[in-house]
């Protein structure tokens, strides 16, 4: 089978994982007999030194026609100082909306191989932790209108709007209850509804939507409580559904909790059109180019790519069980290391996954 991967490797570490989630999508053609064609084109803060633009048309323009796409990360501190409009991170939240990129599947799970390195209490852990957080990509503060920094009775004053309608909700619903039946069966819907007239909406269109979905056990709960029920018992949750800003901060709390943000993979999907797959953690601009960032949660990003827009459940489960295989072999990146295991570097860590491919 042919298909086209559209890379956007992006800014500090992006250009290192990208290699090695390359390298082990090359094995797996190879492996399975498909043919994956690479096309490279520019975001972030490499497009805006390369095209003036963190997203330039022509990028778009090849994602569009791409069968998929795979992102490294974007950002760093050489481009803080730009106006807002023109910041790195403007290109990913761009092409999330060019592209109608409203889902964000981000799951959560602690390897048996890596239960030294969860930060958890050894009780805690040992009763697991494996959820997927369905975070609605497109809408809320990060895309509201109206936004800015003006001055009010002669004070700056920053402001941003938080808005959803009841179709944006109902859409993400239909993703989180879809992925609960393939799971658990379970959805643990997160808001703000007691202080926020946005997340009532939410409630209200959640339990509308769950009425098709009597099958599936639906729960609610505050952020905050959220947030403080992921360190205390993990174990309770299987599908998280919530909006744009609570997803970001929740899905991180729950990736790091299993030990590192450089073991966890994500995909953007919409209606129609191209995924987007990367890892959920940024671009570590600190230790870019030294050969020591983490290249799994990029390889497994590759798997989901596999599973979710090419239909490959087969070449997915190979990856995965690779990269389960070189952990268990002892092999480790510096942000999981532990007593007793060979530590490596990215393009080390990737040779082993592709060994064991």
């Amino acid at each position: 089978m042919k298909k086209t991967i559209c890379l956007l490797p992006g800014d500090g570490i992006g250009p290192e994982i990208i290699a090695q989630g390359v390298k082990v999508l090359e094995a797996t053609a190879e492996k399975f007999g498909h043919e994956f064609v690479f096309e490279t084109a520019l975001i972030g803060g490499a497009a805006i030194d390369g095209a003036g633009d963190p997203l330039p048309e022509a990028t778009v323009s090849k994602c569009r026609s791409a069968d998929a796409i795979y992102l490294g990360a974007v950002g760093g501190p050489k481009w803080d100082k730009l106006s807002p409009e023109m910041r790195p991170e403007k290109g990913l939240l761009r092409i999330r909306k060019e592209l109608g990129l409203f889902a964000n599947l981000r799951p959560a799970m602690l390897l048996p191989e890596l239960a030294g390195a969860c930060l958890l209490r050894a009780d805690i852990a040992a009763k697991g932790l494996d959820l997927m957080v369905v975070r609605e990509l497109t809408g809320d503060v990060y895309f509201g209108e109206p936004r800015g920094i003006e001055t009010r009775d002669g004070l700056r004053t920053g402001y941003n709007t938080m808005i959803y309608n009841e179709e944006e909700i109902r859409r993400i619903a239909w993703v989180a209850f879809e992925a609960a039946r393939k799971r658990r069966s379970k959805v643990c819907s997160v808001e703000k509804s007691n202080v926020l007239e946005s997340s009532r909406l939410w409630k209200e269109v959640v339990m509308e939507m769950h009425r098709e979905y009597a099958d599936v056990e639906l729960s609610h709960m505050y952020v905050d409580n959220a947030a403080m029920q992921l360190v205390r018992d993990p174990s309770q949750f299987d599908v998280i559904l919530t909006g744009n800003i609570f997803g970001d901060i929740l899905s991180d709390e729950a990736s790091v909790i299993t030990g590192s943000l450089g073991m966890l993979p994500s995909a953007s999907t919409g209606a129609s059109g191209p995924g987007l797959f990367e890892p959920i953690h940024g671009s570590a601009p600190d230790i870019a180019g030294r050969d020591v960032a983490n290249p799994l949660a990029t390889i497994l990003s590759a798997a989901m790519m596999l599973r979710l827009s090419f239909d490959m459940a087969e070449e997915a489960d190979q990856i995965e069980k690779a990269v389960r295989k070189a952990l268990a072999d002892g092999f480790r990146t510096a942000d999981i290391m532990e007593p007793g295991k060979e530590m490596l570097g990215c393009k080390g860590m990737g040779d082993k996954v592709v060994e064991r491919l």
